[in-house]
């Protein structure tokens, strides 16, 4: 590659309101995972800037992304709360950053080749999948306004809603430009915000809770969480870590076609997985979701040019100074249901079609016999809700229990010798 100058870090004041804008590109996806999960959405924005810190000093600024929420663990970490509790699952989590950490000194000792023999795409596509069609149902009951067996508000109401936040996002998405095409998130989030409003006024009906905003302080340290270590919680998080993993390389691959370096040999794919793993980990321990790079940054940065890291890094103090806003906090709160919910049916196909997409780079092969038995079996596995029991409190099952039946199907089964 042809190096791109102006992609060294160097830090000052100048760099401050690009770093701003690339927070606010992050933003809605960064504060929809805890908005989703159940966690602190404050406590996710510091957690976001501090692993941004962490993974810079890692990778000695040398690589311009931004760490934040990661999609791939939404399910398990409704499903592991409602099941081991908030500290047990931050635990579990943790336990994935360490799962990283372990995977990069792997790539030290075996290279970088060696995970993608372990996890290739006959394993990996088909868990993306799962993690995407799993979530369907959230969406819809979001979207028609019932939490629970609960339906907080009329359905005809919560439809209308999600589809006008479902209809805005995707009209961004395909017919933005410049930085609007980044952000439909936040597109979405206001066009459903505003039609809740029409639709209070029009309906008399009380539907966003003012109170949670009036209410929060200007101050509030983030609710941080002191983690739990459940071996049954850290089994059941751990599998999922492993398309993350892999997705990693895809993000740092992306980085480096658009500023023209090779990132993957410098600062080298072991240490940028290691500041991804480390950042993980401090989320965890803090009550944070996991973190991962967002393509939606790197889509900014192939927008704007600005190429220097150090505008990450004024994106994480950003972060950090925003997490103890409690207005911030309390005014996500009055986000009615239904706006995330129409944005949810969006994300989480989109998920499943990423592992489509790594499926068709097999090609003809997918058709194969053995490819065919390990895919059908992992998307049979994840999704017909199979539950197998290791003794008391610890089950395998969903995205976790799937990942590890394609890991150990790709090791087991014979690769027949080609025909002539």
């Amino acid at each position: 590659m042809t190096p791109i100058e102006n992609t060294d870090y160097k830090f000052g004041p100048g760099q401050a309101l690009i770093g701003a804008q690339m927070l606010f590109v992050a933003f809605g996806a960064l504060v929809l995972v805890p908005l989703l999960t159940g966690l602190n959405p404050s406590v996710a924005l510091f957690t976001a800037g501090l692993g941004t810190l962490i993974f810079q000093i890692v990778t000695k600024g040398k690589v311009p992304v931004f760490l934040a929420s990661s999609f791939a663990f939404i399910a398990p970490i409704g499903y592991a709360t409602q099941t081991w509790g908030l500290a047990a699952t931050t635990g579990g989590l943790a336990a994935a950053g360490l799962l990283y950490v372990a995977l990069s000194f792997a790539i030290r000792i075996f290279g970088s080749g060696f995970l993608h023999k372990l996890l290739p795409p006959i394993v990996v596509g088909p868990v993306i999948m799962i993690i995407g069609l799993s979530l369907a149902p959230v969406a819809v009951n979001m979207s028609t306004g019932l939490a629970g067996d609960t339906q907080i508000m009329a359905k005809s109401t919560a439809l209308i809603i999600a589809a006008v936040s479902l209809g805005a996002t995707m009209l961004t998405a395909i017919l933005g430009r410049g930085i609007m095409r980044i952000v439909p998130i936040l597109v979405g989030v206001i066009a459903g915000y505003i039609a809740a409003i029409i639709m209070g006024m029009i309906t008399g009906e009380s539907l966003i809770n003012g109170a949670a905003f009036t209410s929060a302080p200007w101050f509030a340290i983030p609710a941080f969480v002191t983690p739990e270590f459940n071996f049954a919680a850290i089994m059941f998080i751990l599998p999922v870590a492993i398309a993350p993993a892999i997705e990693h390389f895809g993000d740092i691959l992306a980085i480096g076609n658009v500023t023209k370096k090779d990132y993957m040999e410098e600062p080298g794919i072991e240490n940028t997985m290691l500041g991804d793993g480390l950042a993980t980990m401090a989320a965890g321990f803090l009550g944070g979701p996991p973190n991962t790079t967002y393509s939606e940054v790197t889509g900014a940065v192939t927008l704007t040019r600005a190429f220097n890291p150090a505008i990450m890094t004024w994106a994480a103090i950003f972060a950090i100074v925003l997490s103890f806003v409690g207005k911030l906090g309390g005014a996500l709160g009055t986000i009615p249901m239904p706006v995330m919910g129409g944005i949810m049916i969006l994300l989480f196909g989109m998920v499943t079609v990423v592992g489509l997409s790594v499926l068709t780079r097999l090609g003809d092969a997918l058709t194969e016999p053995r490819n065919m038995v390990i895919v059908s079996t992992i998307l049979v596995v994840g999704l017909g809700g199979l539950t197998i029991n290791f003794g008391e409190g610890f089950a395998l099952a969903g995205i976790g229990l799937s990942g590890i039946a394609g890991l150990v199907l790709n090791l087991i089964l014979p690769n027949p010798a080609p025909q002539n």
